[in-house]
């Protein structure tokens, strides 16, 4: 069932010269299969589909058919849900239970519709009072306009693939742009199962999604570079952030970033710890690969102990393994390469003076799979590395702050402000420290932030604008002032 063509112009076809690279199974290591591997030549080509279709065709202005055709995208993708599921679970490696969430279920319910709702309430213009702008007799009716930013070269992860695509494709295509769209080689089918599906079950017009992998990450760059391109929303590490920034520079193109993080879970000292602790282990899920977890437990130091004895009992009771059992919470690092860094960072952590209290290395009983322990760390300073950097993998630092004062002080102490989450026996209180806390999301209490209609996005080096809600509709639109003569 998995797709290897890429999507140009409306066709599936094969890549420059028919090269294809390997999609690897993280969990078992054995070769899924193979997928067209685009040259920079094939992204030029779709590149210029794109800019094609925003020029040439009224895909811009017809807002009743980009609705139609995003709802048609979305019945197309639920008539295949189940295969796109199990494909999910083989190339990315995410236990089976977090495609009916995070990975596969939440966004497919609004992703895509919520835009499509909003092209009818949308703001498109908006009045300004009349104005005699140079005091000299001569009154002006004015209006703002909305229009579309054009064509958005669009750079995926590997780690949430379908979340990501759809809830940057459903505002793109929404907003009256035309894209094209590069997934990570790490996990490619799930991007051209959606070509085909926009192929073959879509209005969409030819041009307007463009899908092109490779096994060579420069060939993104093409869409940082290209004059043709408009505009490039990326969602990745921190390091190829600055990349896409630098090489989007020579064309002054706007970027969204939506980049790493270091969130704080900060329990209050009036919180029920038994209640608050256990839930820190959930870093673990899906290997830790997710930019918004928050991997630095911060306890009161009064508690620390009871803290960490809490901590320790979760972490050893994680279940990992095989990402299709549906018990699972925890599967494979992506790939070798994720495996060593993860690897790495955990060294780095015990060379610091860090303590590794469970996990630190490969388990044991798997003799296959890019696997790494749940590994929870202790007597950990905020400076040291493994509390700085972001390790993507299942490990989780335990520090202890004074009060609410140097609680605050240590969860901003960090380069990053994507997310975080707060526990306190009064909310007034924990709203008081989440208004102190420089990071673009926060769950207080257990509450839930996520939906298409909440924007996401980070302070600092997490990231520039907001993906979903308004926010992240307005990003992919240009604004336009025009006047002309008041009466007239």
């Amino acid at each position: 069932m998995s797709e290897q063509r890429l999507l140009i112009d409306g066709e599936l076809v094969d890549a420059e010269g028919g090269r294809v690279f390997d999609n690897v199974n993280p969990a078992t290591e054995e070769v899924l299969g193979v997928v067209a591997d685009g040259s920079r030549a094939d992204m030029g080509r779709a590149v210029a589909a794109a800019r094609a279709a925003f020029d040439r065709t009224g895909w811009a202005t017809d807002h009743t058919g980009r609705r139609d055709a995003l709802l048609q995208l979305q019945a197309a993708i639920e008539t295949e849900v189940e295969d796109l599921r199990a494909e999910l679970v083989a190339e990315v490696g995410c236990p089976v239970i977090t495609t009916y969430g995070p990975q596969l279920d939440a966004p497919l319910r609004e992703a895509l519709r919520w835009p499509a709702e909003q092209i009818g309430s949308f703001l498109w213009s908006r009045p300004l009072p009349e104005h005699d702008a140079f005091g000299m007799g001569f009154a002006s009716a004015r209006e703002v306009w909305k229009e579309p930013v054009g064509v958005v070269g669009v750079i995926v992860p590997w780690n949430f693939p379908v979340e990501i695509t759809l809830n940057k494709l459903g505002p793109i295509l929404a907003m009256g742009n035309t894209c094209v769209l590069k997934p990570a080689p790490d996990t490619p089918w799930n991007a051209t199962r959606l070509g085909r599906l926009i192929a073959e079950h879509t209005d969409i017009p030819p041009g307007v999604v463009n899908i092109v992998p490779s096994a060579d990450h420069l060939v993104g760059e093409v869409l940082s570079t290209s004059p043709l391109v408009d505009m490039v929303a990326f969602t990745g590490s921190t390091a190829t952030g600055r990349r896409v920034m630098t090489a989007a520079a020579q064309t002054v193109k706007p970027t969204f970033l939506e980049l790493g993080g270091k969130s704080v879970n900060l329990i209050l000292d009036d919180a029920d710890l038994a209640k608050a602790v256990p839930s820190a282990a959930m870093v673990c899920m899906h290997a830790g690969q997710g930019c918004a977890m928050p991997t630095r437990l911060l306890v009161p130091r009064s508690r620390y102990e009871e803290a960490v004895d809490l901590a320790v009992a979760a972490f050893e009771s994680v279940k990992y393994g095989d990402p299709t059992d549906p018990s699972v919470l925890q599967g494979p690092q992506v790939s070798r390469r994720q495996q060593e860094r993860v690897l790495d960072y955990i060294e780095r952590g015990r060379a610091e003076g860090a303590r590794v209290v469970v996990g630190g290395g490969v388990p044991k009983d798997l003799d296959r799979g890019y696997f790494v322990e749940p590994t929870l760390f202790t007597a950990v300073e905020p400076g040291m590395t493994i509390a700085q950097e972001e390790i993507f993998g299942p490990v989780l630092v335990v520090i202890a702050f004074e009060d609410d004062d140097d609680a605050v002080r240590i969860a901003n102490d960090s380069p990053y402000g994507l997310s975080g989450v707060i526990t306190s026996a009064d909310l007034d209180r924990a709203k008081s420290v989440a208004r102190r806390i420089r990071t673009g999301t926060l769950g207080i209490n257990g509450g839930l932030w996520y939906g298409a209609d909440a924007p996401f996005g980070g302070y600092k080096q997490s990231g520039i604008g907001r993906q979903c809600g308004l926010e992240g509709l307005e990003i992919f639109t240009e604004t336009k002032t025009v006047g002309w003569p008041a009466g007239g």
